[in-house]
């Protein structure tokens, strides 16, 4: 089945993201536009700056966008002896003051956030924390999950093989279990694009959708991958949703077909996998509902599911990369109701 001629799915629209990078003016090692080159060199289209607790560095944006070719998103790091928070598409000169709270003072601070205009969403909430990296280790309690956008779930360079990622995976997992619609990104943590200092390791990246990162997030529009771009798409009682949306089905039949695409030529010069079949899981609010293997050479696939017990499901690509396996990419989910 070849979704590209088919029209189900159309991966030129999807725009590769590094949403979590620093520069100079807070713990990065390089100026906006040594960045913004960096980033043109890992074909990026986005990245959004997140340094800490300023915006000061976005100054000169629009000359950086300009010269390097790629386009940036305000933002910020909100940086807190408790936690960090991403704060993505802030408005312009705006900034988001967190000195005046407390550990239990979160909802303030969402409150003020939102304000703002900015999506919010929790940065490495497992990593290690004091006295190696205050705050890094997220002790908010969170009251209420429809005020939190998103979870950076994967963060650093070969993501999916640290603990406190797993585990930041699993808190997703189970935010999503418990019925709210929180999307996961990537985030590199980019503090320095020096000769050498990059690209010893995979790096993931977060694929958008929509023209705006912000806006692709909001909706869950988004697919995270350290090597070919997974997609997917659920079909049932004459509709259809992408990733990110609701499939509406009746009470009747709930059989649904998922079909998933490869994307292998997507920023092929930055990423390797070697020769081998590869298995993507359907995974859901039950488990793992199916396993499909996708032999070398092979992009496509469509599967027949019950998704009758189903609230939502998204699909994941297992295989061999930098010499162990472990989860390449995974897509965010496809969520499911009932008329």
């Amino acid at each position: 089945m070849d979704l590209r001629k088919s029209g189900a799915i159309a991966p030129d629209r999807w725009l590769a993201c590094e949403l979590h990078t620093h520069t100079l003016h807070s713990d990065g090692r390089h100026t906006l536009y040594e960045l913004a080159l960096g980033a043109a060199a890992q074909e990026l289209d986005w990245i959004a700056l997140t340094d800490h607790n300023t915006t000061s560095g976005l100054l000169g944006k629009e000359e950086v966008e300009r010269a390097a070719g790629i386009s940036i998103l305000n933002g910020l790091e909100w940086t807190t002896f408790y936690g960090h928070m991403l704060l993505l598409g802030l408005r312009e000169g705006d900034y988001a003051d967190w000195r005046m709270l407390g550990p239990g003072d979160l909802a303030q601070g969402l409150h003020e956030a939102k304000a703002l205009g900015a999506l919010a969403g929790l940065a490495h909430p497992y990593r290690v924390g004091s006295p190696m990296c205050t705050g890094c280790y997220w002790e908010y309690e969170i009251a209420d999950w429809h005020k939190i956008d998103f979870i950076e779930v994967w963060s650093g360079t070969f993501p999916s093989v640290r603990t406190s990622n797993q585990r930041a995976f699993a808190l997703w997992t189970e935010v999503l279990n418990r019925g709210y619609r929180v999307a996961a990104t990537c985030g590199r943590d980019w503090h320095d694009s020096a000769s050498g200092a990059a690209e010893r390791e995979p790096v993931a990246v977060t694929y958008i959708a929509k023209e705006n990162p912000a806006k692709a997030i909001a909706q869950g529009a988004v697919a995270v991958s350290m090597g070919p771009l997974l997609t997917m798409r659920a079909a049932g009682d004459g509709s259809a949703a992408g990733i990110g949306e609701v499939l509406t089905l009746a009470g009747g039949s709930r059989n649904v077909e998922v079909s998933v695409r490869l994307d292998f030529e997507r920023r092929a010069s930055v990423w390797t996998l070697p020769e081998q079949t590869l298995e993507i899981r359907l995974v859901g609010n039950a488990g793992i509902i199916q396993s499909v293997a996708m032999p070398a050479g092979s992009s496509a696939a469509a599967v027949l599911i019950d998704a009758s017990a189903m609230t939502w499901l998204r699909a994941e690509l297992h295989g061999m990369l930098n010499g162990c396996r472990t989860m390449i990419a995974f897509t965010n989910a496809i969520y499911f109701e009932t008329e």
